[in-house]
């Protein structure tokens, strides 16, 4: 393990360029062919980059758009950037021509509100962007990547300070429109030392890495591409759709390339669970796993018992897991709970929680038990409190075991949000960065209960949408995952009235009055609450982020509405939108295969 000394990310670059034996490696979906890349290549590649972005004008603290699905030109177009000094804006890329208008105003928002002046991507996706060029001001080129790789332009490395900023990481919008966070070199620094040394305990050159998690979302960029430089390890990268349509990818990488170290949302290890056959587990060997990081949405127990138990005899050891608390104003990483101990489960009684805001333990199994999954403490040089919401002061902690808003402070915490001095400065309380994540620590340790905006309110007391979803997830016929539940004033304002959404592919009017009513039930024997309405969609109807978490605040919108009784399917698009916006893009003969298939259900 390394004695901590901060460095830049470019530093760190220079750093691991005499590294020959490890780097990253890229599977790629359609073929064997396993594109190895040294460290020494790394920074050689990511030099091309930086020049040939200096070659079109750009100058250290010029903002440039990314929008780049392939991996490698992804990596080395954002290294390349930071190594010159110029801030990369990563932005997710389109998956087809479906809800192409809503993916046009959110990558117009962020080009704007970053000031980029270039954006690269592919030359596929540049043929989608005509209407982002006329409508952003600041952006001077849209560029393809494809020159970019050949260039033989020299880097003339800028001179960069640990307070530089190194990238604007658009947060993902589940309840607002994205706000750019902005990272410095010194919160990265922070932040990768929290993660690797003091989390994980990496072994530097040893530990091996494996990943599918998008590069445009903090724990796959942060945690994947910018952390293993420092200690210059190896990753294998993996295509998200390609972990999406076969799971099974996943772990055969791991197996093979002897990862060491793998993350994954929760509901990575349920489809893992669901998705993975008997017959795709033989010749796996998962006993190199000594960290499996679940992070990036609620973490439920019981979904990662469920994948120990199936994958133990292909050597998965269940105190693998690490549950992992993050969000990208805090770089990354909050807190992790303790290696080598798996999964610890906090059972409390779920009517003081909800009723009275305090966490009590009971014993497992009894009435309305909650289990609330333990993410470990803060990290040296950094704190966590827990405060009442309304507390703009943030003077008076609350006491162990208490529920209230979680706030951090340390060197991992943003700087602000990008040109939004009013968001950033709501976005503390007296020195105190407000997650709106509400919670509870016991004995320092972290526990999440859900976000505070979301938080349904019935006769005075508290209950967490995470939980009405778990609740309605266990009925047959339920799409797992694909719950949202929130509360709304609407349409009588005299009270706040429970709604739950669930996709099925149930179909029939008696079979989904049946389902419905299951549903009903479930929510009352496990919650004690009774849901004003259930209304059953269509699978991939529901609202997601580009990270594909749920979004409760727009589908609350969208039942308010009523638009959500027109969403028939995923795969109903509005043909005129689409007709004018291809137009304007001038798309006439795009086509979705460019972008691959939605991966099956």
């Amino acid at each position: 393990m390394s004695v901590h000394q901060p460095r830049t990310v470019a530093q760190a670059i220079e750093d691991a360029a005499s590294t020959t034996k490890n780097g990253y490696r890229f599977v790629e979906e359609n073929t064997d062919a396993e594109p190895f890349f040294s460290h020494g290549a790394i920074e050689r590649a990511s030099a091309r980059f930086g020049g040939a972005m200096q070659a079109l004008g750009l100058k250290k603290g010029d903002r440039v758009a990314l929008i780049l699905p392939d991996n490698a030109d992804f990596i080395f177009s954002f290294l390349g950037a930071v190594r010159a000094g110029i801030v990369p804006v990563p932005i997710y890329p389109p998956t087809g021509l479906g809800k192409l208008a809503g993916y046009l105003e959110n990558t117009l928002h962020i080009v704007e509100r970053s000031g980029a002046k270039v954006l690269i991507t592919s030359s596929e996706i540049k043929l989608m962007l005509g209407t982002i060029a006329a409508k952003a001001p600041a952006l001077q080129k849209v560029v393809n990547v494809e020159p970019l790789r050949a260039s033989k332009e020299e880097l003339s490395p800028a001179k960069i300070n640990l307070d530089d900023v190194c990238f604007l990481q658009f947060t993902s919008g589940s309840t607002s429109r994205p706000k750019g966070v902005t990272l410095t070199h010194r919160n990265l620094a922070a932040n990768v030392h929290a993660i690797m040394d003091l989390g994980l305990g990496v072994r530097d050159s040893v530990d091996s890495g494996v990943s599918w998690l998008p590069l445009y979302h903090d724990m796959g960029l942060i945690g994947f591409v910018i952390a293993p430089i420092y200690h210059k390890n190896t990753i294998t990268f993996l295509p998200p759709l390609l972990f999406l349509k076969r799971p099974a990818r996943w772990l055969d990488a791991i197996s093979r390339h002897r990862g060491t170290i793998s993350f994954g949302p929760n509901f990575a290890y349920a489809l893992c669970v669901k998705r993975i056959k008997e017959q795709e587990m033989t010749g796996l060997d998962l006993s190199s796993w000594r960290v499996a990081g679940c992070g990036a949405e609620p973490i439920r127990a019981e979904n990662l018992k469920a994948f120990a138990d199936k994958f133990a005899s292909v050597g998965f050891d269940p105190k693998a897991f690490v549950c992992c608390y993050g969000m990208a104003e805090s770089t990354l990483a909050i807190s992790f709970s303790k290696l080598g101990t798996g999964v610890n489960v906090d059972v409390v009684e779920g009517d003081k929680l909800w009723s009275a805001h305090k966490a009590e333990p009971v014993a497992a199994g009894a009435e309305r038990a909650a289990p609330i999954v333990q993410c470990g403490s803060a990290f040296t040089d950094h704190d966590i409190a827990v405060f009442a919401p309304d507390d703009t002061e943030g003077q008076k902690p609350l006491g162990n075991r208490e529920v209230g808003e979680l706030r951090l402070r340390g060197p991992s915490v943003m700087e602000g949000y990008w040109d939004e001095p009013e968001l950033t400065k709501n976005a503390f309380a007296g020195g105190w960065l407000k997650t709106g994540d509400l919670g509870y620590l016991a004995d320092g340790l972290v526990h999440i209960c859900g976000r505070s905006k979301e938080v349904i309110i019935v006769n005075g007391r508290n209950y967490y949408p995470q939980d009405l979803e778990w609740e309605a997830g266990n009925v047959t016929g339920v799409r797992r995952g694909n719950v949202i539940a929130f509360g709304t004033m609407k349409p009588h304002g005299d009270r706040e009235r429970v709604v739950v959404v669930f996709e099925t592919q149930v179909a029939g009017e008696d079979a989904l009055h049946t389902l419905k009513a299951d549903v009903r039930k479930a929510v009352q024997q496990g919650i004690g609450l009774t849901a004003d309405d259930v209304v059953a969609v269509k699978v991939g109807v529901l609202p997601k982020t580009s990270s594909g978490k749920l979004q409760r605040a727009k589908t609350r919108e969208l039942y308010e509405t009523g638009e959500l009784y027109m969403r028939t399917s995923a795969r109903d698009v509005d043909r005129l939108d689409q007709v004018k916006e291809l137009a304007k893009s001038q798309l006439g003969y795009f086509r979705t295969a460019l972008f691959g298939s939605k991966p099956e259900e």
